[in-house]
Order: C-alpha cells, then sequence, then structure tokens
C-alpha cells in the first residue's frame, strides 16, 4: 500500500503552533487588541534566534578544526549569510511591531512584568557564541544576567561561555594564514614600508604647502605622525600586547596581520572567500548594532523615560549595548591602515602563484 505522506498542518504541527498565543488581558478580563501582535512578533523572533543557532552550530562546527578544510570555508560563509538575513528580517519586524501606539501598548503593559526580552536566553546564546564576553557587557543592576534566566536556558547559557566563541575560533584561524609569511617573504615588513613611505610623503606635502597657515599645518601633521605610532603599534608584538592590554584590540597580533593582508590582497583568487567571510562577520556585528539601536529607539517610543518591564531604565540601557556589545570592533578599525591598491607592494613570484588559480599542467601534477 502506498504511504499516507505528509500534510502541510501535521508537518508543521499547527494546531499547537496557532495555539500559543494565550493574552494576558484576555485571561485579566479585559482583552487588548495589540498583545495578539505583540506576542507573535516575538514568538517569531525566538524562532528565528533557534534557527540562527542551528546555523551557527554548522559554522562553528567548521571552525572548530584544527585544520580547516578549505573547501568548508564556502559552507560556513553561506550558513553566515542567512544568519545575516534572518537579523535583517529581525530588524524589519519592529516595523511591524511599531503599527501599534504607545496607549495600545499600555492597555496591557502592566501585566507583563517582570517578563522582558532581556531574558531570551536564545539571544544570550547567540551573543556569547559570536564572542560577546562577560566582561564586556553592560551591567545591568549589578547583578549577573544568567540570574534572571529560567531553567534549563541558564544552564545552556553558562555552558556556553565556557566553551569557544566563533571569535575565538576565527582568531585561532587567522593566525594560522600561511601566506604572509612564506618563502623568506615577510608581509608586516614589506606593507609597513609601504605605508611609512606614504605617510611621509603626506608629511612632506604638508610642510611645502604653500596656502595652509602654520596652525592648520601642524596640526595636519601631527594627526599623521599619530596616524603612523598607532600603524608601528599593529606591527610590534609587543605594543600590540600593551595595546590589547589597555582594550585597543582584542584579536591577537598575528591574527590581526592576517586580517589586514586579506583585506589588502582580497583579488587574489585564494583570499576571496577569506575577505568575503570577514565582510559577512561585519555584516552581522553592523546589524546586530542596527537592531539594538532601533529596538531602543521603539522602547523609548513605547515607554518614554520609563523603566522596562523587566526593570532596566529602559532605552538608555538599550542604547549603550548598541555600541558596547560589539564583537568584530577590530576588523572595522582596521580600515584605518589601508591604502590604495596602486601603493600596495607587489607580493612575490612564490606567493602570487600559491594565491592564485591554475589550470596548466604543473597544477595536476
Amino acid at each position: 500500500m502506498a504511504e499516507p505522506g505528509v500534510h502541510y498542518a501535521s508537518y508543521l504541527q499547527l494546531d499547537k503552533l496557532l495555539d500559543l498565543q494565550a493574552r494576558e488581558s484576555e485571561k485579566a478580563g479585559r482583552p487588548a487588541h495589540d498583545e495578539m501582535l505583540f506576542i507573535v512578533i516575538h514568538q517569531a523572533y525566538e524562532l528565528w534566534f533557534k534557527q540562527i543557532l542551528f546555523e551557527l552550530d554548522a559554522v562553528q562546527g567548521v571552525f572548530a578544526a584544527d585544520r580547516v578544510d578549505d573547501r568548508a570555508i564556502a559552507r560556513a560563509s553561506r550558513a553566515l549569510h542567512r544568519i545575516h538575513e534572518i537579523l535583517k528580517l529581525g530588524v524589519h519586524q519592529l516595523d511591524v511591531l511599531e503599527t501599534m501606539t504607545p496607549l495600545d501598548f499600555l492597555d496591557f503593559r502592566d501585566l507583563l512584568r517582570p517578563a522582558s526580552g532581556f531574558q531570551s536566553a536564545q539571544f544570550r546564546l547567540i551573543e556569547i557564541r559570536l564572542g560577546l564576553r562577560a566582561a564586556d557587557r553592560l551591567a545591568y543592576e549589578g547583578r549577573s544576567f544568567e540570574a534572571r534566566l529560567e531553567s534549563p536556558g541558564r544552564e545552556r547559557v553558562e555552558a556556553a561561555g565556557g566553551q569557544p566563541s566563533l571569535f575565538d575560533q576565527l582568531d585561532a584561524w587567522l593566525a594560522r594564514t600561511p601566506f604572509i609569511e612564506l618563502g623568506g617573504y615577510r608581509f608586516r615588513e614589506a606593507y609597513r614600508q609601504a605605508v611609512v613611505a606614504m605617510l611621509e610623503g603626506d608629511i612632506g606635502h604638508l610642510t611645502a604647502h604653500p596656502t595652509l597657515d602654520e596652525t592648520a599645518r601642524e596640526a595636519e601633521v601631527a594627526a599623521l605622525r599619530k596616524a603612523l605610532s598607532r600603524f608601528d603599534a599593529l606591527f610590534d608584538e609587543t605594543r600590540h600586547a600593551e595595546e590589547a592590554a589597555q582594550g585597543a584590540w582584542r584579536m591577537s597580533w598575528r591574527a590581526l596581520q592576517a586580517a589586514l593582508f586579506i583585506n589588502l590582497y582580497r583579488d587574489e583568487p585564494a583570499l576571496q572567500v577569506p575577505f568575503g567571510l570577514l565582510s559577512l562577520l561585519m555584516d552581522l556585528d553592523e546589524t546586530m548594532t542596527l537592531w539594538r539601536y532601533r529596538h531602543a529607539l521603539m522602547v523609548q517610543r513605547m515607554i518614554g523615560l520609563k523603566t522596562g518591564t523587566g526593570g532596566s531604565s529602559g532605552h538608555d540601557y538599550l542604547a549603550r549595548t548598541a555600541e558596547r556589545h560589539r564583537v568584530f570592533g577590530d576588523l572595522f578599525t582596521l580600515s584605518t591602515y589601508l591604502i590604495p591598491r596602486s601603493a600596495l607592494p607587489p607580493l612575490p613570484q612564490e606567493i602570487t602563484r600559491r594565491t592564485g588559480l591554475s589550470y596548466d599542467g604543473e597544477a595536476g601534477a
């Protein structure tokens, strides 16, 4: 006999899914129309968070290996791209939520205490697994945020804090990049010479500029010399360690140089996929920041200066997390040290061969 097959409603378990929107206002005998929207939006967020964590499983599985399979990086990039699209959708869901007015929200807000989005264990897992460290997290009324989570979510979050994050895995992978030191070639020395020559040239042009007044000239020259000093620190391991201790850098010395190398020589075939990966991580960081900031604005729009239902300072706390809870900020900072392609030192032939694509008889030998 033929198999009965799968039906839409039973496959998606719609009888359960569509019965999960229980309005507290209805239980209290004063039904609030917009509470249904509030519940659906937040349940949808949690479903998307589940998908993001599922994709992170795949990405971190790729970078967990001591030797990452180059073919798997493209697969990880596709998963990161999917995560980014989900985060963008999360930002747009706020547009739908904002069709609810502040007065509509007041119809049921008092029934939500002490519930808060701050208690989303899945969102905390996403932050931790991407690489947000406990020390970087904005303090929340002097208490550990885990204390506000319910079991088993609290246990999952605590366990995640003891595992390597995607940031940790990325740093280790970048630090193993072979091209920056190959066959006697030292990327940091060759590139440093090019940047120093460019900055010194700019200083020379400013010094000889006929129309600049002395105050402006001194200020611009001083700024260039400061940039030159900071650039030197990027290529000095001891100075990097000092700046990292002060919070200026989070990535390791070798990983930073590898990320810079990949950004500068992104056109080399072997570096195009790694460059795409780094760009995706910046996209994630940027969109997470946008989501937090949009969320803060929405909260201000809905409750003004009131505290959140979970007891936080509302808009003020959320707005500060937008900048404080960044993970891949070092990748953004590296743009400070980029120079035009025309000024890049040419790569040695051996590295060009290793980073290129070859289809001649020697390649298949």
